[in-house]
């Protein structure tokens, strides 16, 4: 009798951000310590050939300028503004913060917030050593 182990990321929703990006590598250190109740699996989404099924369609190209939260029912994707207001509701002490994400106003003023510093990530957070190396897209 053979013994099987799960893949980590059965019946978790799994966050798909950029592996090459420090700012995005950062916040998923932040990210997993916020899982207190272990809802969340995070990926590398240049790993392409180790995406999530999902029912909604995945653009690989999407996935590196804005992170990606596939459910764990991989019925549905959100990205950006969208994926961290879903995450809010998963994670105990964003709770409070939850509800003020659909205040009005705020799904724009968070999208353009958003898409701000995703254009910026590689310029917001100090490189290793002093040296930054963008990813070839």
């Amino acid at each position: 009798m053979t013994s099987t182990t799960a893949p980590s990321n059965v019946g978790k929703a799994v966050v798909l951000y950029d592996g090459a990006c420090p700012l995005c590598r950062r916040s998923v250190r932040v990210l997993k310590k916020l899982d207190w109740l272990n809802r969340l699996h995070v990926q590398d989404a240049r790993d392409v050939a180790n995406l999530p099924a999902c029912d909604a369609p995945i653009v690989p190209k999407k996935l590196l300028e804005e992170m990606h939260v596939v459910t764990q029912d991989r019925k549905h994707a959100h990205a950006a503004f969208r994926a961290f207001r879903w995450m809010a509701w998963r994670l105990p002490l964003a709770w409070p913060l939850a509800p003020l994400l659909y205040l009005p106003g705020a799904a724009w003023l968070g999208g353009k917030v958003y898409r701000w510093v995703a254009k910026n990530r590689f310029n917001l957070v100090p490189c290793k050593d002093g040296v930054c190396h963008r990813p070839a897209k």
